[in-house]
């Protein structure tokens, strides 16, 4: 393994660990965060939250990755579908996208109208407001990455069968929409970046670097966090350790990995 990588690792778990204890921190108290992340098409979004929940308790996070809305979804209140994926007490939720997409996707491909742009944008500062009056911890990211690195991963992703799942048709026509969104996540920022919600910009033109850089800040805004879990000490079993004997009629799994 390269030194950088080996630093990166080891950097990371560091971090895991911290966010171990910021998650105990949240169930301890009851606190509810919602952390959002936005970003070009291929920016890292969704390896930076596997990076995040890798080592948390599965049980009090949850990752909101909403689809299109489908017939009935549209016919809401633009924000309905969200609210459902809000935390409870002592939970934290990660969205890969989120109600933004009005801000900067949507209207850059022509997915809604003039209006419902103009609405959104005077109605997103004060849903937000109501949220962190109701205590939710909000903290909002834009990755950023250059086109030509932007251009290097849709490349990557192309030629690689297991990574051709992440190139959507939506990524192969915002390609041609790259000074579009810029501008669009501008006046987003500007008009959207408040002191309650404040908008925070990571470079990701380098992901590793990307992601560390961004988990330090996300522990520096909760910085009530515990430290992680202490080391419990095991009771000696009494007796001899025993085989795994399965006495039903399953069927075994064959080993193949050979020797």
């Amino acid at each position: 393994m390269a030194k950088k990588d080996k630093t990166y690792r080891r950097l990371m778990e560091e971090l895991q660990l911290e966010l171990v204890g910021l998650h105990r921190w949240l169930q301890r108290s009851g606190h509810r965060l919602v952390v959002v992340f936005e970003g070009r098409d291929a920016a890292g979004k969704g390896g930076t939250i596997k990076a995040i929940t890798e080592s948390m308790d599965t049980r009090g996070y949850r990752i909101a990755a909403l689809p299109k809305p489908n017939d009935i979804e549209t016919t809401q209140w633009y924000f309905q579908r969200y609210v459902e994926h809000l935390p409870s007490a002592g939970q934290i939720v990660l969205f890969d996208r989120s109600w933004y997409n009005r801000a900067v996707v949507e209207p850059a491909m022509g997915f809604c109208t003039k209006s419902q742009y103009k609405a959104f944008m005077g109605a997103v500062p004060a849903f937000e407001k109501l949220l962190t009056d109701d205590g939710i911890i909000l903290i909002k990211y834009w990755l950023a990455v250059d086109q030509e690195e932007q251009e290097e991963r849709f490349a990557d992703r192309a030629k690689d069968p297991l990574k051709r799942w992440k190139l959507s048709p939506n990524d192969l026509a915002s390609r041609e929409k790259y000074a579009d969104i810029g501008e669009l996540r501008d006046v987003m920022i500007d008009r959207t970046s408040r002191p309650h919600a404040p908008w925070f910009v990571v470079d990701f033109n380098d992901q590793k670097r990307g992601r560390i850089n961004l988990i330090r800040h996300l522990l520096e805004q909760v910085p009530r966090h515990e430290e992680g879990i202490p080391e419990p000490k095991l009771p000696k079993l009494k007796g001899k350790l025993k085989t795994e004997q399965v006495t039903s009629k399953a069927v075994w799994v064959p080993d193949t990995c050979g020797e």
